[in-house]
């Protein structure tokens, strides 16, 4: 997990070359349509909730994630006519999400696949296909394939027709790799705070939500602690009364944009109330509130859940590691995971 963990910036440096030049063909397909519907489960599915804040922020086109137990448990049939379907599975193997996005072709939408597995069966499915340049991954939990995987749902929005700036995506690997040379003791000392606890919440709003949501799953399959991943909006709408001295708020942001100001804000309420808060990304603002602060990528916020999930990433290696797992191989997990 290590290795791959630092194997980010050359896989995301391939990837964005490699996918930029589709910007055309994702024009060509959507033009028929007028929203965004994601298919995923897992890590994808939080890489998703990443694409459909993008999307709807940026290319003015409404963005939801599907149920694919409609597709293949209830076996429904919905007018999907006008909705381009975006099927995400780190192997493309997933037979579920193969099959809802087959279902959702079937149902009038045109079909997108977003996969690291050239020739993979969500290849033969998809219309168009973006193919990300992981290369393999050996870890179980998602690290290279998941960054990937958010690069790529950037080119779609700039094929979407987003006005941002494709420069900015295209030194995007250069920041993130120099957040992974920057000194780890902030990371170390986050671990050393975490090493005794049994729940932590995980917390960020808007485009950071997917960060929260992905940071959460980590430690849960990696460090089997029992993390909560949640909207800082729905985190103040009851749950905030699990936040105490042994379950700390992990609060993540980017060091600009509408979003950092209620982290911030958020994090002073946390420690006001006796728990412990640790800020990832943020800025100084985010940084001033916290307990302990582990910094962020230097890129624009809609860039920045590709580069805010890599200190999470660290931090949950680390963790498991300390506490006496071992995070590549964790207990009950196969790197392909089947549903039905």
């Amino acid at each position: 997990m290590s290795a791959e963990i630092s194997a980010q910036p050359a896989v995301l440096r391939d990837t964005v070359d490699s996918l930029m030049a589709q910007r055309e063909e994702i024009a060509a397909l959507a033009r028929s349509t007028r929203q965004v519907l994601f298919i995923a489960r897992g890590s994808s599915d939080n890489a998703a909730v990443y694409g459909s804040y993008l999307i709807q922020a940026h290319a003015g086109r409404l963005a939801t994630l599907a149920s694919p137990s409609i597709a293949t448990t209830y076996q429904a049939r919905v007018d999907l006519s006008g909705v381009l379907a975006v099927g995400l599975s780190q192997s493309g193997e997933t037979a579920e999400i193969v099959d809802t996005l087959a279902w959702a072709r079937d149902c009038g939408a045109r079909t997108l696949g977003i996969t690291n597995g050239p020739g993979s069966t969500l290849t033969e499915a998809a219309e168009l296909t973006l193919v990300t340049r992981a290369g393999p991954e050996v870890a179980v939990p998602a690290t290279k394939t998941y960054t990937t995987q958010l690069a790529a749902l950037a080119v779609l929005a700039l094929g979407l027709g987003a006005e941002l700036d494709p420069d900015a995506l295209r030194a995007m690997p250069d920041a993130v790799e120099d957040l992974l040379a920057k000194p780890t003791a902030s990371v170390d000392r986050v671990v050393e705070r975490l090493s005794d606890v049994h729940g932590a919440v995980i917390s960020g709003r808007g485009l950071a939500f997917s960060t929260a949501l992905e940071a959460a799953l980590k430690l849960k399959e990696a460090c089997y602690l029992h993390a909560m991943g949640l909207s800082y909006a729905d985190l103040l709408h009851g749950p905030i009364a699990v936040v105490d001295q042994q379950t700390p708020a992990i609060l993540v942001a980017a060091n600009d944009g509408p979003t950092v100001e209620g982290t911030a804000q958020l994090a002073r309420r946390v420690v006001a109330a006796g728990a412990p808060a640790f800020g990832i990304g943020g800025g100084a603002a985010l940084a001033d509130a916290c307990d302990l602060a582990i910094p962020g990528p230097d890129l624009p916020e809609w860039l920045a859940p590709i580069g805010l999930i890599v200190p999470a990433q660290q931090l949950t290696e680390r963790l498991a590691r300390r506490l006496g797992h071992d995070p590549d191989t964790p207990r009950g997990l196969n790197k392909v995971t089947q549903t039905s």
